[in-house]
């Protein structure tokens, strides 16, 4: 766990502070990131967990422990650091460079050598190919799989990462930023990730703090950062049509449609005809009314099975369809829409956990939804 407890930064002349009460937590293995515009920050937010830059004021712990009580060397040796610009050192070995904590912790040179081949198979480098090539013999993405490598060695809980894909091409940013999900869920590691890009930032946190002026402006998951932002700031560094480049953040809550037409099991036929007719609808919700508002979903009725009716009085419980399939509310749209397609649903009841019926999901109300928040909407 690390806590940043009223931490304040501001520069010796200056009685402006580049980072103001900063109160957080960090949980053990979580993969946070700070985003935000350039001068905000959140580099130095970071680089005050492994003291290359001191707090003014205030007190960070890892582990219930004040950080300022530990040797800066001690602390660096136990926290992985991956930066922009790498920092191989030219003149080394890749092996040599990856090797380099255990070097200095004078490791026996054939214990060094089995770990090197086991931290480049884990980033995917092969160890024959690239073990005795020299950095400016690898492609940027190459390198940046080293610095990686050369951070998780000395296998720290620890990982501080300062905007490592962001001179990358877009197609090898995305390859990295895959093997780093993946290294993140095979090692559990804590990693501290510091980007500019929201996209990004979306793509890998499990949350994610927004600054502003050296402030959190929202600290939380992608999802609801990008239904709540918590200022005007928030959802502008967002964007308005952020969801629409992320549809997997929409679940069955934001596309169903609340105004739906029910009818109770215990009404006739004649009157299901009625009610379709009046609500222009081909189907209707059974439901069995309950106290307040709450309807419990008992079926489906729908004009296909009414059109073979001979006795208008026969009650609609006896022939409702009650094998349906209904989502809960907080399941992703894009597993709402493959579940639809493969059982060629056009008309899906969203329930509660206590089987209440809260809306109803239709290509409609999806493409509804999709059309306030698709850039260019008009032109469709």
């Amino acid at each position: 766990m690390i806590e940043y407890k009223h931490v304040y930064k501001s520069y010796k002349g200056s009685t402006i502070n580049v980072i103001q009460d900063l109160n957080f937590k960090i949980a053990d293995g979580e993969l946070l990131v700070l985003v935000g515009e350039s001068g905000c920050g959140k580099t130095t937010t970071m680089q005050m967990l492994n003291r290359l830059i001191e707090p003014t004021k205030g007190t960070i712990e890892i582990n219930g422990e004040d950080i300022s009580k530990i040797d800066p060397i001690t602390l660096r040796k136990e926290i992985g650091y991956v930066i922009q610009n790498i920092g191989l050192f030219p003149h080394w070995t890749i092996a040599e460079n990856i090797g380099t904590l255990l070097t200095l912790k004078k490791i026996p040179q054939d214990e060094i050598t089995e770990k090197v081949k086991e931290y480049m198979d884990l980033v995917n480098l092969d160890f024959d190919e690239f073990a005795y090539r020299y950095p400016n013999q690898l492609s940027g993405g190459q390198q940046q799989r080293v610095g990686v490598a050369r951070a998780l060695i000395n296998e720290p809980e620890l990982i501080l990462m300062d905007e490592p894909f962001s001179a990358l091409d877009p197609i090898t940013k995305e390859q990295l930023q895959d093997e780093l999900l993946r290294l993140h869920e095979e090692l559990n590691k804590t990693i501290i990730f510091v980007t500019h890009d929201i996209d990004e930032a979306i793509k890998l946190g499990d949350r994610i703090a927004v600054m502003q002026h050296g402030k959190i402006a929202q600290l939380d998951s992608a999802e609801e950062i990008l239904k709540n932002p918590a200022n005007e700031f928030v959802e502008k560094f967002v964007g308005t049509n952020r969801l629409w480049k992320t549809p997997e953040m929409l679940t069955a809550v934001d596309v169903m449609n609340e105004n739906f037409p029910v009818i109770r099991a215990d009404r006739s036929s004649a009157q299901a005809i009625e009610s379709m007719k009046e609500h222009k609808t081909l189907i209707l919700c059974v439901v069995e009314k309950i106290k307040g508002d709450h309807d419990k979903l008992l079926g489906l009725i729908g004009s296909n099975r009414l059109a073979g009716v001979k006795n208008n009085s026969i009650k609609i419980r006896d022939i409702m369809k009650k094998d349906f399939t209904a989502f809960p509310p907080t399941m992703s749209l894009a597993e709402i829409m493959s579940i639809r397609e493969s059982k060629e649903l056009m008309f899906s009841p969203v329930i509660d956990e206590n089987e209440y019926l809260i809306g109803v999901i239709t290509n409609t109300s999806i493409l509804n939804v999709l059309s306030q928040i698709m850039p260019g909407k008009e032109d469709y």
